[in-house]
């Protein structure tokens, strides 16, 4: 079974940058794919990026791309979510998700993290 445990979340000014973990087990995610979606409230759950374990071949939502950086370590078994240059839009709960392919469609993750907040003060 695939556990994913998510941590680096806090409260960050506007500008500032965070960096997200997401540990697995469990599982060879390594051959698959890892992804990061958010969730403000009131908003429906919506695609962030995407890292595939083979090649690491990346995708990126357009309102993250060129501040945001996925990445995966095969030695900690983790992916991780760089965010730099953030903006009070960016402020929801992230989610770190396991699959089978790159899709923006949450419904084809079959495991997820238990999400972390981020918060963006202007």
């Amino acid at each position: 079974q695939v556990q994913l445990v998510e941590s680096g979340g806090g409260l960050v000014q506007a500008g500032g940058s965070l960096r997200l973990s997401c540990a697995a087990s469990g599982g060879t995610f390594n051959l698959y794919v890892m992804s990061w979606f958010r969730q403000a409230p009131g908003k429906e759950r919506e695609f962030v990026a995407a890292i595939r374990g083979i090649g690491a071949n990346t995708a990126y939502a357009d309102s993250v791309k060129s501040r945001f950086t996925i990445s995966y370590d095969n030695v900690r078994n983790t992916v991780y979510l760089q965010m730099n240059s953030l903006k009070p839009e960016d402020t929801a709960v992230y989610y770190c998700a396991h699959g089978v392919i790159v899709s923006t469609n949450s419904n084809s993750y079959a495991y997820w993290g238990q999400g972390t907040q981020v918060t963006v003060s202007s």
